[in-house]
């Protein structure tokens, strides 16, 4: 007996549905699986996970901080980039700030909740940071030397033009000192919590200041990666960290130099991105070889 048309339409689509499923479902995964467990591809397939000491330390994957309880950076080890995944390189929230190059004027509340960095900020202070820590010049252009955006908000009497009624420097509030005493002979004033200096009519304006052009703390020192998750560091940043390593464990900065080239990696293929400095293995190397005094 001939089956209905409707019928037979509805079982072509079950069986089609039970071979996806078990091709797609269960036959293909169960494939990757056993890939994953060829000898050579087991450790990536598990999470490229490094160990020290019989112990799980990490991946070499996924950057972690090398901070104290307090967030403060151990002096002994390399410090990783800054990172925007959660409370830092948390794989569960990876994510970068969302924050572009327009993001220049801070947020500032009377409530510490509710206040926000601009990016301009977050990248000025990070930069202030790492020259104290590691001893170098940490200016950067459209920087303030307190380590914040160097960034005025301009009154004219008519707008957009017109003389200069008022200037605020709108990331800098008391006990700060502008970071310029006058703008075009106009005194310049603090930032007060809870002004929206520029829908009051300010315009932005950003000071480039005094800073070289080729700043001495390397970009990925001062910015999150896209993930927020980048084990790695520029060649550039570990050398300014060099000094202050070999100090702290009482080597000498030749051999503490050799060991960040031995854990450069190149170019992928020869030319597809940047040489990096896996930070995570670098500082394991350091621990074996040179401990800590």
């Amino acid at each position: 007996m001939r089956l209905p048309s409707w019928l037979s339409q509805h079982l072509a689509a079950l069986r089609a549905v039970l071979v996806f499923t078990v091709l797609l479902g269960l036959a293909y995964p169960l494939a990757l699986v056993a890939v994953g467990r060829i000898p050579g591809l087991d450790g990536k397939a598990d999470g490229s996970l490094v160990q020290a000491g019989g112990r799980t330390v990490g991946s070499s994957l996924i950057g972690q901080s090398f901070t104290d309880a307090d967030g403060n950076p151990v002096p002994r080890y390399f410090q990783s980039r800054p990172s925007a995944a959660g409370d830092g390189y948390d794989p569960t929230s990876t994510a970068a700030s969302n924050l572009g190059p327009e993001s220049v004027v801070d947020t500032i509340t009377s409530d510490e909740e509710t206040s926000a960095q601009s990016l301009l900020t977050q990248v000025c202070a990070r930069s202030k940071a790492v020259g104290e820590l590691d001893g170098v010049d940490g200016r950067r252009p459209y920087c303030t030397p307190d380590g914040v955006g160097a960034v005025l908000a301009v009154f004219r009497a008519d707008g957009l033009t017109g003389r200069i009624t008022r200037v605020v420097s709108v990331n800098q509030v008391a006990p700060a000192t502008p970071f310029v005493s006058t703008w075009q002979g106009v005194p310049v004033e603090l930032a007060q919590p809870d002004q929206d200096y520029v829908a009051e009519g300010g315009v932005v304006t950003p000071v480039r200041g005094d800073a070289p052009a080729e700043p001495a703390v390397p970009a990925d020192a001062v910015t999150a990666s896209g993930s927020g998750l980048d084990p790695h560091i520029s060649p550039a940043y570990a050398e300014i960290q060099v000094a202050r390593v070999a100090r702290e464990r009482g080597a000498d900065p030749a051999a503490i130099r050799k060991l960040v080239e031995e854990h450069t990696t190149a170019r992928s293929l020869g030319f597809m991105g940047e040489p990096g400095v896996n930070v995570l293995e670098l500082n394991l190397a350091l621990d074996e070889k040179y401990p800590a005094r």
